[in-house]
């Protein structure tokens, strides 16, 4: 369980990292639109997925210390 949550963690917060850096660097270009989204709809999924993140490696902490 500690080692789904740990990668489910990172995969998931690299994604939002990811999805933040698109959309600052499409942002910063002048682009508004990518593909079908705003830069900023891109950007709260970003952090949305960084959340997301953060949760399950708490989680896993959490799990970890009432052991």
């Amino acid at each position: 369980m500690r080692a789904l949550l740990l990668r489910g963690g990172q995969l998931i917060g690299l994604l939002g990292i990811l999805l933040m850096g698109v959309s600052v660097a499409s942002r910063l270009t002048g682009r508004f639109w990518l593909g079908e989204f705003q830069t900023g709809t891109l950007m709260v999924a970003g952090i949305g997925a960084v959340s997301v993140a953060c949760f399950l490696l708490l989680w896993m902490v959490a799990e970890r210390a009432s052991r």
